[in-house]
């Protein structure tokens, strides 16, 4: 299902809030740390991360940190992720962010977690077209998405969303490598 259009001259407007056919997102803020405490430090949600869920909420409170100053720097980024029929409970964060990896510096990448309660509702698809459009439409020309190479869910989810793979990468010592996969937007 198509998102909504945007249109924006340069890089200055935002995109804050986007509705889809399921979902409402919207760019997170600071009282949301509960939640991202609460998906990010889920073992279940963290199973195919190397680097394993968030230890505490001080962890949690750095990571929203994060990603309120690539909305304050950007005007875009990870969004609070809720379901339109309960706005008011968040069921996971995604969206694009720029990342650097080893080999792959300063890149636009999509991402996302999604509350072990909703899974297998399509919600993780939806959220990657929404923000694969809106990359197309900021004229973003590619994106890039990591995962774990025994995460078969996100794998679908990203081929599903027309990504390619095209290489991997070592972004945790001691863990295999991620692969990577790519869309030309």
């Amino acid at each position: 299902m198509p998102v909504q259009k945007f249109t924006c001259e340069d890089l200055s407007c935002s995109i804050s809030t986007i509705a889809t056919k399921q979902l409402f997102l919207r760019e997170p803020v600071l009282e949301d740390v509960d939640a991202v405490w609460s998906i990010f430090g889920d073992p279940r949600t963290s199973q195919f991360s190397p680097s394993g869920p968030l230890p505490d909420r001080y962890a949690a409170r750095d990571r929203l940190a994060t990603w309120l100053l690539h909305w304050h720097e950007r005007r875009f980024g990870y969004w609070a992720v809720t379901e339109k029929g309960a706005p008011e409970e968040i069921v996971g964060f995604g969206g694009l962010l720029w990342r650097s990896l080893p080999g792959y510096p300063d890149s636009l990448h999509l991402g996302y977690r999604l509350a072990h309660r909703a899974w297998g509702k399509g919600l993780a698809t939806e959220l990657g077209r929404a923000a694969l459009t809106l990359a197309n439409q900021l004229g973003f020309s590619d994106v890039l998405a990591v995962v774990a190479p025994d995460n078969g869910a996100s794998i679908r989810v990203i081929e599903k969303l027309g990504m390619h793979p095209i290489g991997d990468v070592d972004d945790v010592i001691g863990h295999p490598p991620s692969l990577v996969f790519r869309a030309g937007v």
